[in-house]
C-alpha cells in the first residue's frame, strides 16, 4: 500500500476518536513519498487551524534524538559504551545503591555506571510505581523533574548532577530497566565529554544537517506553537507565556525537544537509510544505527513503558513485529518499519496522551500491513 492508501483509513480513525485531543498531524513517508495531514483543530474552540508544520512539544521523543548524537560522540572517540561515566561527571564516582526500594539502607555498588548503563536506562536509578520508594521522592522535591518536563526548571545542567550524585541508586548499575532519569545524566555527559552546551552541539551534528529547522528546546515561532491540554480541559502549557518559549538552563534530553511532524520523519528516515541523509551525507554508521535499533537489554524487562520488554538506544525494538520507535507523554508517538522502509508519525498536545485515539491509529494501521 502507498502512502495515501494508508492515510485515508488512519485519518478517520484517528478522527473518530479525538477525545480529550483537539486535533492530530498524521504523518508517513515510504521512501522518498511523503504524506502529511491534519485532522481537527490546534485549540478546543476549534477557532485554530492545525497545518504539516505546526509545533508540537515531543515530551519523550526527544530521547532517540539525543541517543543519535550519542552515538556519533562514540564514532569520534570522546567516549565509548564501557567507559564508566566518572571520566567525565566524577560526583557519580562510589556510589551507593538502596538494599530495598522502600528503605534507606545502602550497599556500595557492585560497578561503576557505564556510558552503555545510561543509554539503555539501566543506570540503577528512574521511575518506580509498583511500590513506596522515599528516595524517587526526595529526588522531585530536589528538582530532578519526576513527571512531564519543564524547560522552566532553573537547575543548570551542574547543578541539576550535582543533586542527583547526593541520592543513591535504585537499584546495580546494569540490573535493570528503569525509565527516564538516565537520559538527564545522559544529557549532562554529553555536554562535559563534549565541551559543548547540549542543545548547540545536538544543532551543529543533528538537527541541522537534516533541516530540522523547526526543532530545538526553544519554540522559535511561536505562531505555530499550539497549546498543550490536560485531559479534563485545562491548560498545562500555553502558546502565550508558554514555558518553551525561552531557553531552559537545563535543555533535557529527556523530553525537551519541539518538532514539527515533517522534521521528525527527517530523522527517522535517516536511521532507515542505514545513518545518511536525504543527500546522501553520511551522519551516522550503519553500525551505529544498528546499535540503536536493536534490543541492547539481557533480559525481559516488565515495564507497561515497553510494548514487548525490549530496549535500544533510545528507543523501543518490537522485534514481533519488526518495528522501533518511541512515544511522548504529551501526546506524540512514532514508529518506523524497515523492512517496509516505512515511518510513520502521530502528533497531538494532550496530557496524558489520548490512549483511545492512539490505540486506534496503530491498531488500524497494523490491520492494514
Amino acid at each position: 500500500m502507498n502512502t495515501d492508501e494508508l492515510m485515508r483509513p488512519l485519518r478517520a480513525a484517528v478522527r473518530a476518536r479525538l477525545g480529550a485531543a483537539p486535533g492530530a498531524v498524521l504523518a508517513i513517508s515510504q521512501g522518498n513519498d511523503v504524506h502529511i495531514e491534519t485532522v481537527g483543530s490546534a485549540t478546543l474552540d476549534g477557532d485554530t487551524p492545525l497545518s504539516a508544520d505546526t509545533v508540537f512539544r515531543i515530551s519523550s521523543m526527544t530521547k532517540p534524538l539525543v541517543a543519535a548524537l550519542a552515538m556519533m560522540l562514540v564514532e569520534d572517540g570522546v567516549f565509548g559504551p564501557a567507559d564508566p561515566v566518572e571520566r567525565w561527571l566524577p560526583e557519580l564516582a562510589n556510589r551507593r545503591v538502596l538494599r530495598s526500594l522502600g528503605g534507606t539502607d545502602t550497599e556500595p555498588a557492585e560497578r561503576p555506571i557505564t556510558v552503555d548503563d545510561v543509554l539503555t536506562m539501566r543506570m540503577g536509578f528512574g521511575f518506580v510505581f509498583d511500590e513506596p520508594c522515599p528516595t524517587l521522592e526526595l529526588a522531585a522535591r530536589a528538582g530532578l523533574g519526576i513527571g512531564p518536563p519543564d524547560p522552566a526548571n532553573p537547575l543548570t545542567p551542574d547543578e541539576w548532577i550535582a543533586r542527583f550524585a547526593e541520592l543513591p541508586l535504585l537499584r546495580q548499575p546494569g540490573a535493570d530497566w528503569m525509565y527516564d532519569l538516565a537520559y538527564g545524566v545522559l544529557g549532562v555527559l554529553i555536554a562535559r565529554a563534549a565541551g559543548r552546551p547540549l542543545d548547540e552541539l545536538l544543532h551543529e551534528r543533528l538537527l541541522a544537517p537534516l533541516g530540522m529547522t523547526d526543532t530545538g528546546f526553544t519554540a522559535t515561532d511561536p505562531a505555530r506553537l499550539i497549546p498543550c491540554y490536560q485531559g479534563d480541559g485545562t491548560l498545562f502549557d500555553p502558546v502565550d507565556g508558554s514555558r518553551w518559549a525561552n531557553r531552559p538552563a537545563f535543555p533535557d534530553p529527556r523530553g525537551g525537544l519541539v518538532a514539527t511532524a515533517r522534521d521528525y520523519l527527517r530523522f527517522a528516515n535517516l536511521l532507515l537509510r542505514g545513518g545518511v541523509t536525504a543527500d546522501a551525507t553520511r551522519l551516522l554508521s550503519a553500525g551505529s544505527v544498528t546499535a540503536m535499533t536493536t534490543n541492547r537489554l539481557t533480559k525481559p524487562t516488565d515495564s507497561f513503558f515497553l510494548t514487548a520488554g525490549a530496549w535500544g538506544y533510545g528507543m523501543e525494538v518490537i522485534t514481533t513485529e519488526a518495528r522501533y520507535g518511541w512515544g511522548g507523554g504529551l501526546g506524540t508517538t512514532w514508529y518506523s518499519y524497515p523492512d517496509r522502509d516505512l515511518a510513520v508519525v502521530l502528533l497531538t498536545q494532550c496530557l496524558p496522551p489520548p490512549e483511545p485515539l492512539v490505540d486506534a491509529f496503530w491498531s488500524t494501521l497494523h490491520s492494514l500491513l
